[in-house]
This record gives structure tokens, C-alpha cells and sequence, in this order.
């Protein structure tokens, strides 16, 4: 009989320490990979065109709040995107294009066309002008470290990565990537010598359905926090911060003339 209760026993510590083997069980470094690369994947519309409307409102502590309208246009699958400002009135018919590698802005006061770069500021904000395009956090980047945490309510994978190449914006990321769907819900960026530049938060997104049935998930709203920008007000150090509103989505297929300097000529008129 004790023989008996004895083998009931250790059977069930043993069938519970399997349990929590499964509740514990850690994430695969390939499960790891697998994740980033559709994380990746995720910033990306290779499939379709894109085109929304952004609302971008600059704050400077101190100094209030500015907002600037624009509409962007994505062909990722050639590796082109336009962006045109709308608003504020004084900004109305500025551009930028991407095409054939390079960035241009255009402003319709002198007519002109400026080379610009990926890692340029957008309209004098926190949000440089390649947040507006796919990020390649598995192409350009190597894992260094990876953990399972909790960020809210969310479960995330936290990644410090380093670069792979020297064409990035930052040599270092911290990533939070949520294991479900493999949406990033934040990224931290630093120099070389560890100093954290920008955080940006993604706290939601909205599922989009393309022409031809898939869905894809566009951030609702993007903040970004420059870390190195701000100002002491009273006791408390304020830093500069950009919040990103995305409205109008839509997969529809757009004229190649978009994707011109003539188009953004002929839209500044």
C-alpha cells in the first residue's frame, strides 16, 4: 500500500515539474531568429502599393506644439516612397522622394530639388526620414542577446542587436517584439558608446485588408522621444518627442508618376 501512495506521489511531482518545464520553457535562439525576421517583415508591403495620411505634432519643452499633415505613397517592392506635406499652410507642397537609392526633398519656394539622407530629420522633428520606410532589423542586424519579458500587458522577446553594416541610422537597438504576432511595441536607440539617442513606442496597431484579401498591421500612433534634446522645466527634465498619427490607409495601386520629381513639381502648384 505505502509502495503504492509512494508511486501516486512522485508520479505527480514528476507530471508537475513537466508543467512548469512547459510554463518556464525559454525561447529557441532559431525561434528567436524565425521572430525578428517577421518582425521585419511586418514594416513592409511588398505585395501592394501603400498611401496614408500622417499627422505629425512636434513638442518642444517650452517652446508648444507644432503639427505638420502629409500624405505618403510606398511601392516598397521597388524601393520607392514620396511623401508630400499638406499642412501647415507655410509648408504646403514640400516633398520628399525616394528613388534609385537616393532621398530628395523638394521645396517649392525655390524650385529646387536637395539631396537629402535616411538619417536626416523629417520636417525638423524627432522622426528621422527612415522611419517612414521598411526597417530591416534582421537584414542589417545581428543578435546579440535576446529574453523573454513582459512590457505592459504584452509578452515580448527584448533583442539588443547589433549592426551588420555601416548604412544604419544607429549601430545599436533595443527591440521589443511581441511573440504572438511579432509586432515590434518598442525600440530604444544608442550610439556605439551605449548612450540611448531616441525610444519610440508603438502602443497599437490597426489590421488593414488589402485588394487581395491579407491583412497587414499599420501603427496607429508612433511616439518617438528624442533622449538627447530636452530641457529642465521646474525640477523635471522634458525632452522633445514626436507623435505619429496614421489615417486613410489604403492598398490601392497608384500612378508611377507618384513616384517622380515632376509629380511633386505639379503638386506644389
Amino acid at each position: 500500500m505505502r509502495k503504492t501512495v509512494k508511486k501516486i506521489i512522485f508520479a505527480n511531482l514528476f507530471a508537475f515539474i513537466g508543467i512548469l518545464g512547459v510554463v518556464n520553457a525559454q525561447i529557441t535562439s532559431s525561434e528567436a531568429d524565425a521572430l525578428l525576421k517577421l518582425a521585419e517583415e511586418k514594416t513592409a508591403f511588398y505585395e501592394t502599393d501603400f498611401s496614408g495620411r500622417y499627422t505629425v505634432v512636434q513638442e518642444k519643452p517650452g517652446e508648444g506644439k507644432s503639427i505638420t499633415e502629409a500624405i505618403m505613397y510606398r511601392r516598397d517592392r521597388t524601393n520607392q516612397w514620396t511623401i508630400l506635406v499638406t499642412g501647415p499652410q507655410s509648408e504646403k507642397g514640400k516633398g520628399y522622394l525616394q528613388t534609385d537609392n537616393n532621398i530628395w526633398f523638394y521645396d517649392p519656394a525655390d524650385k529646387r530639388f536637395t539631396f537629402t539622407s535616411a538619417k536626416d530629420k523629417f520636417q525638423n522633428t524627432n522622426a528621422n526620414n527612415s522611419d517612414f520606410a521598411p526597417q530591416h532589423y534582421y537584414r542589417d542586424y545581428k543578435i546579440e542577446s535576446f529574453k523573454e519579458v513582459t512590457l505592459g500587458a504584452y509578452d515580448c522577446i527584448l533583442y539588443t542587436l547589433t549592426a551588420k553594416v555601416n548604412s544604419v541610422d544607429y549601430p545599436v537597438l533595443r527591440l521589443w517584439v511581441t511573440k504572438d504576432d511579432g509586432l515590434v511595441r518598442k525600440k530604444e536607440d544608442y550610439s556605439l558608446s551605449k548612450q540611448l539617442l531616441r525610444t519610440t513606442m508603438v502602443p497599437s496597431y490597426q489590421l488593414v485588408t488589402a485588394n487581395g484579401g491579407k491583412q497587414y498591421a499599420i501603427p496607429k500612433s508612433m511616439l518617438i522621444v528624442d533622449n538627447l534634446r530636452g530641457k529642465r522645466i521646474g525640477d523635471k527634465m522634458q525632452y522633445e518627442r514626436t507623435q505619429i498619427t496614421i489615417t486613410n490607409v489604403s492598398f490601392d495601386t497608384v500612378d508611377n508618376i507618384v513616384y517622380t520629381k515632376p509629380y511633386l513639381e505639379m503638386m506644389s502648384k
